[in-house]
């Protein structure tokens, strides 16, 4: 069974439980069947031979009790629910993700067929739970922009909200591409109990060392303080209005950001975190480019002006089924080298594809240009134009340029507009031509004109 048909034929089974759970633990009892069968080979085969047991959902229940005692790092982490969902479709559901360890063969490729069945799982979770999908989950493609400008090769990688941990699993995915031997050390912070169990069994099964993934509210306590990050990755709640806001916190070096909205205080914790050489890529909403509200504005120009913003990518719409708000990417760099003085903006507007009608994604080429285009900005001469200004794509602006703009950092204010195609016709060509086509344009509505009023006649 091909990789994709069977990830499909996984979740249609997965379905088939929803019934026999509650929807708060539906999610749950099916990733953690999953790490379960990543887990422990011995325990996942004894179910295998019993898949057709009237009592197989209380052989899970011990197999998740045995292995939660043998591994005091998983205390509390694994469901013992099983024996309350319908035994049959269990049943299916272990039969079928057997198909995923035992279909191919290495152990190498099973654990990467069970990482991939786990994602899959997680990104359906999430266009089935809409807006509170959004809390857990980040599109793979905006995931992969952000790995892709920040190529984060050695070091710490930090992520203060994150969610099911899909920043580190890019992270892992971009270090195997390029055969990368160089290790980089995780460390996560997520306040929500759920999802972050979700997240260290996300880890878990993509082979990823998760203990640096620690519990708690990032605003009340940074778990990780005194820690400098090399790269920081993070797409945090947007427009939080109710969040622990302390006035006094050493972090706001740019100014308080507002009771009523967390915008700028997660980029001011992100920002606290960067070691001397740190880099931060943000999923921010695009508010975030040009709001005055509550001093936003304020903190904004602060920190531009102090050469933090490296570059700022628009992204296109739809990209995030939770949510219609239209998303952007802040990236920072504490040394921007022979780029100081200087913000790369991408219009990245007009790119992806329709998934289906509510959700958009961007191409694996469509994600390699915006890297690339960041990659060619940064290591070129600052003098040379072929790397800081294509015409409806990117353009490379300078700290008096961001000032006359009032400091807003929206892309499209910077970005030239394509360059109209040459299609060969003078000026006086194109004129007659259009004043041609203008005419028959007029003739044709008077002629429907004389028809409708024809028609009215008739029917008096």
């Amino acid at each position: 069974m091909a990789p994709k048909e069977l990830k499909d034929t996984l979740w249609k089974a997965a379905e088939k439980l929803r019934g026999s759970v509650s929807a708060g633990q539906y999610k749950d009892v099916i990733l953690g069947l999953v790490f379960l069968e990543y887990v422990s080979d011995a325990h996942w085969k004894s179910l295998a031979d019993n898949a057709k047991s009237p009592n197989l959902g209380q052989l899970v229940d011990e197999a998740m009790r045995d292995v939660m005692t043998a591994n005091p790092a998983l205390a509390g982490m694994l469901p013992r629910l099983y024996h309350n969902v319908d035994q049959r479709r269990l049943g299916e559901l272990v039969d079928l993700l057997g198909v995923a360890r035992f279909g191919r063969q290495g152990a190498h490729h099973a654990r990467d067929l069970l990482g991939e069945v786990y994602e899959y799982f997680l990104g359906n979770f999430a266009r089935a739970e809409g807006r509170r999908g959004g809390e857990f989950f980040t599109p793979p493609s905006v995931v992969r922009v952000i790995v892709e400008v920040l190529q984060p090769s050695s070091g710490r990688v930090y992520d203060p909200c994150c969610g099911s941990g899909g920043m580190f699993v890019q992270t892992e995915r971009f270090l195997r591409r390029h055969d990368d031997a160089a290790q980089v050390r995780i460390y996560g912070q997520e306040n929500v109990e759920e999802t972050w169990r979700m997240a260290k069994m996300n880890l878990a099964i993509h082979g990823i060392d998760n203990a640096g993934l620690l519990r708690g509210d990032t605003f009340v306590r940074d778990q990780h303080a005194g820690v400098e990050m090399d790269y920081v990755m993070a797409n945090p709640p947007f427009n939080i209005k109710d969040w622990a806001r302390d006035e006094h916190d050493p972090r706001w070096r740019f100014g308080v950001p507002p009771a009523g909205n967390a915008n700028f205080g997660w980029i001011q914790h992100i920002l606290s975190k960067l070691a001397p050489a740190g880099k931060a890529g943000v999923v921010m909403t695009n508010g975030s480019m040009s709001s005055n509200a509550g001093g936003e504005g304020v903190i904004r120009s602060r920190i531009v002006e102090a050469d933090l913003v490296s570059c700022m990518v628009a992204l296109p719409a739809q990209l995030f089924r939770s949510t219609g708000i239209p998303v952007c990417l802040w990236f920072f760099e504490r040394d921007k080298a022979d780029r100081k003085g200087q913000v790369l903006f991408i219009d990245a507007r007009g790119l992806g594809y329709l998934v289906d009608r509510a959700e958009r994604a961007l191409t694996d080429e469509e994600v390699a240009r915006i890297g690339d285009a960041y990659h060619a900005w940064r290591a070129g001469d600052p003098k040379d134009l072929e790397y800081q200004d294509v015409p409806g794509f990117c353009k490379s602006a300078t700290l008096d340029d961001i000032r006359a703009a009032g400091h807003v950092l929206t892309p499209g204010r910077y970005v030239d507009a394509p360059a109209p195609e040459d299609d060969g016709e003078s000026a006086d060509e194109k004129i007659a031509r259009l004043t041609k086509d203008l005419v028959s344009a007029l003739d044709e509505s008077a002629r429907l004109d004389a028809v409708v009023r024809e028609q009215v006649e008739r029917l008096r």
